[in-house]
């Protein structure tokens, strides 16, 4: 009887245990570019340029690129998104001055840079007057405000040269 009572105590104190050890800290900071690796998960693009880059990370830790914020966009529109993120996926852009890692949400956006797919947003640590929040930039750019198709004309140019 008390072979049984000690195993009843032992069984799912192990169990705990086991499941306690099995969770794992997910690291969700920025990652760091590799330029030889690393393509946009949407446009297939190699990353060349940190000052206009995004990236995702979901809670299972798996990274996806951008290299435009409107690439991001799109992306997080699309039924690829809903497989990727686990409700708690964070994202990141660099600000296009320093390089730094700012949280998509936090940053500020101005419009009219030459960006790598063409919607011409960049971001920003600090506001500034011609400014817009994520919010209003997310839905300009879903609405068709951007530089893009300047871009795409002008690649067209270049390829029938």
């Amino acid at each position: 009887m008390k072979r049984l009572i000690l195993l009843l105590l032992i069984i799912p104190i192990t169990l705990l245990t086991s499941l306690l050890s099995c969770q794992r800290n997910i690291d969700q900071s920025p990652r760091e570019i590799n330029f030889d690796r690393d393509i946009c998960v949407l446009c297939l693009m190699g990353l060349a340029d940190q000052k206009y880059s995004a990236q995702s990370i979901n809670s299972m830790g798996e990274v996806l690129w951008y290299d435009d914020l409107g690439c991001l966009i799109f992306y997080m529109d699309s039924p690829d998104w809903e497989k990727y993120d686990h409700g708690n996926t964070v994202s990141y852009i660099a600000d296009s001055q320093t390089g730094e890692w700012l949280r998509v949400e936090e940053a500020w956006y101005t419009y009219g840079d030459h960006t790598p797919m063409g919607y011409g947003y960049a971001a920003h640590k600090h506001k500034s007057d011609s400014a817009f929040d994520y919010a209003t930039t997310r839905q300009r750019i879903l609405d068709g405000i951007t530089m893009r198709e300047d871009f795409i004309k002008d690649k067209k140019m270049l390829h029938h040269d």
